[in-house]
């Protein structure tokens, strides 16, 4: 009896040694699909990261030889080199890009996107790599002595945004009594400011403050800092851990060596230092 009960124990020990040894080898091979389906290997197959983005001051703007530069420019090229690979710029619509991520007609977005729960709700983002807010310009006559938000929440003011950005959803939900026009562009939506068609501009930072720099005789800043943070980071694909690791591992050690600091400060704190490089609108 002892020894068929030890012969038993026996059998379910190596049946327990069996399967967790295959247990753990198809662990193994669902780790190596999920690992070889990454965009990161289609990149590294590829030779080359293709980066969706939109211009957006100053977050990517074209020069006067029709270049593009700005900050998401120098992290994607960064990126990219860090990788090994070379990069691919593919300008898309704001209103857009989301739908082209999602096609494959490019691998990621980096482009100042802000975490939004209905964004998320179909793309999958990285740990931020940029913090900004959403702030306001206004147009000296018709803004005359208001100096808070609510004073632009009245059904007789106009306010004007950029299509599809996380500035339009934070007028809308900040000010719903006023009249929100929205444009494909601030260039668009800053003339409208510019030419006395609409009390203010609700636009991500630094664009308000910039608009006013370069208009101080027409625009004014009606409140010292943004009403609405937020936190910028890249977009990809669902259902890629792979990608995401990596990415987000990127942006930790470019935090971590003062190299995203170093660049946005640049950017988003020294308009006069490529001010004069950016094309004219």
């Amino acid at each position: 009896m002892r020894r068929k009960l030890t012969q038993l124990l026996s059998a379910a020990l190596a049946l327990l040694f069996v399967g967790g040894f295959i247990g753990q080898a198809v662990a193994q091979d669902a780790r190596a699909n999920l690992a070889s389906g990454s965009v990161v290997e289609e990149i590294k197959k590829r030779g080359a990261l293709k980066v969706g983005m939109a211009t957006f001051v100053p977050w990517a703007m074209r020069d006067k030889s029709g270049n593009l530069i700005g900050y998401e420019i120098d992290v994607a090229k960064q990126l990219a080199e860090d990788m090994g690979v070379k990069i691919e710029l593919v300008p898309t619509a704001w209103d857009g890009i989301i739908p082209a991520l999602i096609a494959g007609n490019f691998d990621m977005i980096i482009g100042g996107m802000t975490i939004t729960p209905a964004r998320n709700l179909t793309v999958n983002f990285t740990a931020p790599y940029a913090n900004s807010g959403v702030h306001i310009a206004a147009n000296k006559k018709l803004a005359a002595g208001f100096t808070k938000l609510e004073d632009f929440n009245k059904a007789d003011v106009t306010v004007v945004v950029r299509r599809g950005s996380s500035a339009a959803v934070s007028a809308q939900r900040f000010l719903p009594k006023a009249t929100v026009r929205q444009f494909d562009d601030d260039a668009q939506a800053i003339q409208e400011l510019l030419n006395g068609r609409a009390h203010a501009l609700v636009a991500t930072t630094p664009r308000p403050a910039f608009a006013v720099d370069n208009n101080p005789d027409t625009l004014f800043l009606p409140i010292a800092e943004p009403f609405q943070p937020q936190a910028d980071a890249m977009a990809i694909r669902k259902g890629d851990p792979d990608a995401l690791n990596f990415l987000n591992n990127w942006i930790l050690q470019r935090t971590n060596d003062g190299w995203l600091k170093q660049r946005h400060d640049y950017w988003f704190k020294s308009q006069a230092a490529w001010k004069d490089l950016v094309a004219a609108k």
